[in-house]
């Protein structure tokens, strides 16, 4: 899912003359409130402020109460603004980043109760992007995390600060490289990265990896060894019959694993078919949290409709696989 688009800058707008009596007070970052010597101080400068920021329609000002008082107090019944088109979460991060950069500086306090509602409000963002927009350490902002949304479903992946979605974790990739791999062996790494949505350093993980038999996750210990493997290509019954009498012990990652090693399925189209559709599918209950936590709550029950037709569908073909074998080997 793609992050919504940015506001355009305000910068680039060009500023106009608004009422000052038809502005309202900020939804600021700043907790200690107008400081009345720093409005004194702008109000005895001859020289015409920079335009304040105002979001529209609010009328509320994102950056400038300060610039505002001071007119006020030298009786300008208008002044000079530039608007900002966007959401109140938008106008709030722009008054951050505007406070950041310039003018009284917002306090480590206001800065770290700013990171709290950022982190709260949007999820999606990862702690640098926070970080950057606040002035604080990523290690700070992922505290302010933990402390502020234990009880909140987290995202699956973050918006970093480049603006692309990042995975938090990165098992979901990797099994789609491995995949890729498997029924594309000659394909470039920029196209398996690509294909997987993961970068061209992990693709060529993952290949190695592949390549030496390994799992395509750090940590994960690898497929059985395959001494037993015929030499000529299994037989469908015969790979049925061999992922059937190892289900027991082994977790679903090592049994992926092992089809994916196994060469009378990678191949063959059919198998390379097969291959794709299992790794797209494979779902870790450590995903679950992840996934529940991006699905909008007007799209749950057709989610939830889905998934009880995909399980029926597989359960049908478990058993109709079953019967096969059973069949084939009598």
């Amino acid at each position: 899912m793609k992050q919504p688009a940015r506001p355009e800058p305000a910068g680039r707008r060009a500023p106009r003359r608004v009422a000052v009596d038809s502005l309202l007070p900020a939804d600021t970052p700043r907790l200690s409130g107008i400081d009345e010597r720093h409005v004194q101080l702008l109000a005895e400068i001859e020289e015409p402020l920079p335009p304040i920021l105002v979001h529209h329609p609010s009328m509320r000002v994102i950056d400038g109460m300060h610039r505002l008082h001071a007119a006020r107090r030298n009786g300008q019944d208008k002044i000079e603004a530039r608007f900002f088109h966007g959401t109140d979460e938008q106008a709030f991060v722009c008054a951050v980043e505007e406070n950041s950069t310039h003018g009284l500086p917002l306090s480590a306090a206001e800065r770290r109760a700013a990171a709290g509602r950022m982190v709260t409000a949007n999820p999606q963002l990862s702690d640098r992007s926070i970080a950057a927009t606040t002035g604080l350490s990523a290690r700070t902002v992922a505290t302010l995390r933990r402390r502020s949304t234990a009880d909140i479903p987290q995202p699956s992946s973050r918006v970093g600060a480049d603006g692309r979605r990042h995975p938090l974790n990165g098992s979901a990739g990797r099994q789609r490289a491995a995949s890729i791999i498997a029924a594309h062996p000659s394909a470039s790494l920029r196209a398996i990265a690509r294909a997987a949505e993961v970068s061209v350093g992990t693709a060529h993980d993952v290949r190695a990896r592949v390549r030496r038999g390994d799992s395509p996750i750090p940590g994960r210990h690898p497929a059985p060894p395959h001494e037993a493997r015929p030499s000529r290509p299994a037989r469908f019954s015969e790979t049925a019959s061999l992922a059937a009498t190892q289900a027991g012990p082994r977790d679903s990652r090592s049994l992926l694993q092992s089809l994916l090693n196994d060469p009378s399925l990678r191949y063959t189209n059919q198998g390379r078919d097969l291959l794709r559709l299992l790794c797209t599918h494979a779902i870790t209950p450590d995903t679950w949290l992840g996934l529940i936590g991006t699905v909008p709550p007007h799209c749950a029950q057709t989610v939830v409709e889905l998934a009880r037709q995909y399980a029926s569908a597989w359960t049908q073909l478990a058993g109709a696989l079953s019967q096969h074998t059973v069949t084939t080997d009598s």
